[in-house]
């Protein structure tokens, strides 16, 4: 509302808006008002003020029902029905907001919305209920809590807002433009330039946007574009309200004159379907508010400020019978409002008195109210009786009698004194994901300590609190911790650099000697590298997944065989899980888990990785045995035996890593629940009062893990015997072992971080008093001779103090299965080798070996934001494969870090310095486990994938094909020529930094993805012809369609607009990776670059790429252009290029 041009006499009431709220009455009001009102100490009416007994309440005429105070001496500035709930909502000059139920006015909900402004609009949504101030929007629960607080600039003159859906706000005020505030999201989505500045009052139909302004003008806007459409000048002063119903919209205001603006006593009144103005309505009061109250007719209802209210119809005369007076305390109305149902008003005066008139003994404010929620009663004296004597009863149930007697805790003064305990420091990890709104911040709970729990610590440990979980991975805006130097170069997050060559000149060498493949880390979500490199170098797993090719399109069975094949390929050459992260960030169950990382997160390294790649872990176990579950087990999967290698009903992910057991529950009145049940991976439980026992107690590494396995726990749980939830003791059984025993080991904590040093502390001492002098104070080796490491003759050295330090994990561990459904765990070492033999363990029934395979491990490092690097055992057949020496019969440590690969020595592998490196995952096989299976691969892509197939276009037709597919006789063999062209479009766009010397720096590349693959016959009858010419249905984002260079328009990778011949990129991956696999020699221009963007890993042998073709050494490459210009001529080139 526009309060200028309002009775000079409303400034006299400007000190009570901002004196402090005494509860001393004013001097204008009404004293036999407030007679039976029972006043709080901040001056705040607690009851509602009926109107007397003698008052009746006719039907279908306006009465007054009820009046109430909202707050003593203080101007109410709005009000406002809810449109949800029985409700009516106060906003007061002070910025005070006060809610009362139903039509008896009770009070409901009383807080402060701000401490300075006065509350200029009110607007209910389903949750809560938006306040809007100066330069301020609130929003609160009905009961008061703040669900956010989102300040404006302090520029900014807010006046009045409009709700356009569900979860889109309009703002405007005295300034040249409209925000528009998604309630999601809380952040402002749009600015809207206003070309008259002073929208104060905003409505809308399902035509306009309806603005009102101080200049007197309405304007109509386009609900889409927010364009005006039309424009009435109603006033030649200001407006003071306006409301529009059906075709009509009526408007209320000021008037210019030589002594300055007169209320007109003339409302404007415009038809909207032919958008011009039509007779005024002459009224008998001084016009200060309005509204349509469409019951039976389209009423108006006009209001002045002095109290009188007079109904008329807006094409019609006004009658001086049909108004009323309201009888307000203050000598002004300042807020008017009408209730949905238009069964009841509100009028506010400048007093701070709320009046409710009506026209029905008992209204209702809406006509679907949903069911108000108020505040439970006291249940003290209904409680049931407490068995104080129980052990898991919690004594806060027990109600304390409030007294006046001398406590026991109440120590005389001389016997004590005051010592004030310091606050522990916030857990880093609420910092860091903490988000704030205002001066307010909100947090995950990091579930690291119990809930309302802050434990007591003594004083020579206050130094060291929590320094462990400190350790934060974000190096923004944190200092760098002293202990962070330790982190060795190639445990460090690697970075490619980019140059104008873009990954042409960068040298992956550097990195990697081996034979073996990388990973790039640039593609988001590539935290999961080296988990796909442990997946990779598990030699069942591997083939299994190699042998899979099912139908969906987004299968990460299938994706990850694909990269597995780029993987046995590659010599030494990084490859890109781009296609499997692509399918990866479609599947739901990531997103919900909150595995999916944004750019900017991952970046900074926000999110604990540790956790989150345990997350992951589980995970794609999960997601790879349900893949696994709905084909048929491969032929090549049969065991050895002839048997078959998995259960009816499994499949062969859940034969290799799932673990069947027994759930037992015990309660205390002796019923006994067994259920089976089968789980792919185990957490690591650790000793209760592990942390605060320092006598420095060993506890084998074997011992905690038959703790999580066969867990023991007291909880409660449904029993049937009782029919309620009692205390019961919960066991678990092992029926049958693994073959790969999965582990997370849950380091998240300060806690388990010192339990681990603790004990690889006590391991060394053990270590240093089992060798005695045996063990040598400083031993040199070089990595060079890595050939010489693992061999029988190295088991034999004596190992150094460096090699003994920071261990508590052994290489391998004996597990064996007791009649009594128990298990025995103990750790393996070399010297139980050579006391029992090899064969020790196959000798007895249900007694196996398992070896470390794989350890992953989070890095803190905060000037990276920490990273995540596996420790793998490589095995005999992948050092055969890549030919890394002629007759490999060993096994070799290496340090996967992204494309960084390094021999290491064993003994680092179970190394952890919590300072820096952290455990996060533990992968142990059965001894021999590849000699129990065949391990062949057939490759599953047939030469039917190049047959014709259907289109995924709607609207594509025959006419629109631009190739023939190839027919049975025409299936291309080894040595065939094959033309390949591929078109790509942007995902995301480069990131890149301007140098101080003006060079340009690339931080990260633009992420691409193959919109259009088209391969032409090289040879034979129809040689030139194309024979795939498939563009890619794509479902994320595309920022750039790169039209000038590809072709692609926006539409054409759409299925419901697309005329062209749409694919899905599986379909077309398939297509290529058979044509690799048998052995086609590929001719185009810039092949590397197209076959790096579809994520294919080609032979150099099958590739003639004229870009290399044709360039001279220590020259530039050159163009296909020019090529084009030399070889085919002037004439044929302007043909083929006319734009040139």
């Amino acid at each position: 509302m526009n309060f200028e041009g309002l009775d000079p006499g409303l400034a006299e009431y400007a000190p009570a808006m901002h004196s402090a709220l005494d509860p001393v009455l004013d001097a204008h009001l009404n004293p036999s008002l407030l007679q039976n009102v029972e006043l709080d100490p901040e001056g705040v009416a607690l009851e509602a003020l009926p109107v007397q007994e003698s008052v009746h309440i006719m039907e279908g005429v306006y009465s007054e029902l009820h009046s109430v105070v909202a707050e003593v001496g203080v101007p109410v500035s709005v009000s406002h029905f809810d449109l949800h709930e029985e409700m009516l909502w106060v906003g007061s000059h002070g910025g005070h907001a006060t809610s009362f139920f139903g039509p008896a006015l009770e009070r409901y909900s009383s807080f402060q919305v701000n401490g300075s402004d006065d509350i200029r609009q009110i607007q209910s949504v389903e949750n809560g209920i938006l306040f809007l101030t100066k330069n301020n929007l609130k929003y609160v629960a009905r009961g008061g809590l703040i669900i956010f607080d989102y300040l404006l600039d302090e520029s900014e003159d807010m006046h009045s807002l409009l709700l356009t859906d569900s979860s889109t706000l309009l703002v405007g005020g005295l300034q040249n433009h409209i925000l528009e505030i998604d309630l999601n999201t809380v952040q402002e989505t749009q600015k809207y330039a206003v070309e008259t500045p002073g929208v104060t009052i905003m409505r809308q139909t399902n035509r306009f946007f309806f603005c009102g302004h101080t200049s007197g003008k309405v304007s109509l806007r386009d609900l889409r574009t927010f364009k005006v459409e039309h424009e009435f000048d109603a006033f030649s002063g200001s407006l003071s309200d306006f409301d529009v119903h059906g075709n009509l919209l009526a408007a209320c205001g000021f008037s210019s004159r030589l002594t300055g603006l007169a209320c007109d006593r003339f409302l404007k009144v415009y038809d909207l379907r032919m958008m011009r103005a039509i007779t005024p309505l002459q009224v008998h009061v001084d016009p200060a508010f309005l509204r349509f109250i469409p019951t039976y007719t389209s009423r108006l209802a006009i209001i002045s400020q002095s109290g009188q209210c007079q109904f008329c119809e807006p094409t019609g005369l006004a009658n001086p019978a049909d108004i009323f007076h309201v009888n307000p305390v203050g000598p002004l109305l300042m807020t008017f409002d009408v209730s949905a149902s238009k069964q009841a008003l509100a009028f506010g005066d400048s007093e701070g008195c709320v009046h409710l008139w009506t026209d029905s003994p008992e209204p209702s404010f809406n006509p679907y109210s949903r069911e108000t929620e108020f505040a439970l009663p006291c249940l003290v004296d209904s409680l049931p009786p407490l068995d104080w004597s129980q052990d898991l009863l919690p004594l806060s149930l027990i109600p304390v009698p409030l007294t006046t007697d001398t406590l026991l805790s109440d120590w005389p003064a001389a016997n004590s004194a005051p010592a004030p305990r310091r606050a522990p420091p916030v857990d880093a990890e609420i910092l860091r994901t903490m988000k704030k709104v205002g001066f307010i911040g909100y947090a995950p709970n990091p579930r690291t300590r119990l809930r309302n729990q802050i434990p007591y610590r003594l004083k020579e440990s206050d130094s060291e609190f929590d320094s462990f979980s400190q350790v934060t991975e974000s190096p923004i805006g944190r200092e760098e911790k002293p202990h962070l130097h330790m982190v060795s170069k190639k445990y460090r997050k690697v970075t490619i650099k980019y140059s104008k060559l873009g990954l042409e000149d960068f040298d992956f060498k550097h990195y990697n000697k081996t034979l073996f493949a990388g990973l790039e880390p640039h593609i988001p979500n590539a935290y999961c590298n080296c988990m796909i490199q442990v997946l990779y170098f598990l030699e069942p797993v591997r083939c299994l997944i190699q042998n899979h090719l099912c139908q969906k399109e987004f299968c990460l069975a299938c994706e990850l065989g694909f990269l597995f094949h780029m993987l046995d390929l590659s010599r030494g050459d990084p490859c890109q899980g781009s296609n499997f992260l692509r399918a990866f960030r479609t599947i739901p169950e990531a997103s919900a888990l909150g595995l999916i990382l944004a750019d900017s997160d991952e970046a900074s390294g926000k999110g604990n990785l540790a956790r989150l790649i345990q997350r992951w872990n589980r995970f794609i176990l999960t997601q790879l045995h349900q893949d696994m579950q709905e084909l048929e087990v491969p032929q090549a999967y049969r065991g050895a035996g002839g048997s078959s290698f998995c259960s009816s009903g499994d499949s062969v992910i859940g034969q290799l890593f799932s673990c069947e057991m027994e759930n037992c529950s015990l309660c205390r009145c002796g019923s006994e629940t067994v259920r089976a049940s089968s789980t792919l991976l185990f957490t690591l439980s650790y000793p209760e009062g592990s942390n605060s026992d320092k006598t420095g107690k060993n506890c084998d590494f074997a011992q905690v893990l038959k703790r999580s396995i066969c867990l023991e726990q007291n909880t409660q749980a449904w029993c049937d015997n009782c029919e309620k939830y009692q205390p019961t003791i919960q066991t678990r059984n092992i029926r049958h072992l693994p073959d790969i025993l999965v582990i997370n080991c849950e380091v998240n904590s300060l806690k388990e971080a010192d339990f681990w040093r603790m004990q690889a502390e006590v391991a060394f001492k053990m270590a240093i008093k089992k060798h005695g002098g045996e063990i040598s104070k400083n031993k040199e080796f070089a990595l060079a001779d890595w050939k010489e490491l693992g061999s029988p003759e190295g088991m034999l050295m004596c190992p150094s103090i460096e090699e003994l330090k920071n261990v508590w994990l052994p290489f391998s561990i004996r597990m064996k299965m007791t009649k009594n459904k128990g298990l025995d765990v103990c750790n393996w070492t070399d010297g139980d080798e050579m006391q029992w033999g090899p064969a020790r363990a196959e000798e007895e029934h249900g007694v196996y070996v398992y070896d470390l395979m794989a350890t992953v491990v989070h890095i803190l490092d905060s000037r990276t934001g920490g990273s995540l690097v596996a420790h793998i055992k490589v095995g005999e057949t992948y050092h055969q494969r890549k030919e890394v020496s002629e007759g490999v019969t060993h096994q070799q440590w290496y340090l996967f870090n992204d494309f960084l690969i390094e021999p290491i020595d064993k003994h680092e592998a179970v190394q952890f310095d919590m300072n820096w490196k952290v455990p996060a995952i533990l992968y142990y096989i059965k001894r021999n486990l590849n000699s129990k299976y065949n391990l062949n691969i057939k490759n599953p892509i047939e030469a039917s994938v190049l047959l014709a197939e259907a289109s995924l276009a709607r609207k594509q037709r025959k006419t629109h094909t631009t190739f023939i597919p190839l027919m049975v006789n025409e299936m291309p063999q080894v040595g065939d020529l094959v033309g390949l062209d591929a078109e790509f479009v942007t995902l995301n766009e480069e990131e890149a930094e301007l140098r101080s010397d003006g060079t340009k720096s690339t931080i990260k590349p633009s992420q691409m993805s193959v919109a259009r693959i088209t391969c032409v016959r090289g040879q034979g009858p129809n040689e030139g012809i194309p024979f795939i010419d498939d563009y890619i249905s794509t479902q994320e984002q595309v920022v750039d369609y790169l039209t000038q260079y590809s072709g692609i328009k926006p539409g054409d990778l759409d299925a419901k607009i697309s005329s062209k011949h749409l694919t899905t990129l599986k379909s077309t991956y398939l297509k290529l990776r058979f044509l690799i696999d048998i052995g086609v020699k590929f001719v185009g221009h810039g092949l590397q670059k197209d076959f790096r963007v579809i994520n294919l890993m080609v032979p150099k042998d099958q590739v003639l790429d004229t870009v290399y073709l044709f360039h001279m050494p220590r020259k530039r490459m050159i163009s296909l252009r020019f090529l084009a210009w030399y070889f085919l001529g002037p004439k044929l080139f302007y043909l083929y290029f006319p734009q040139t």
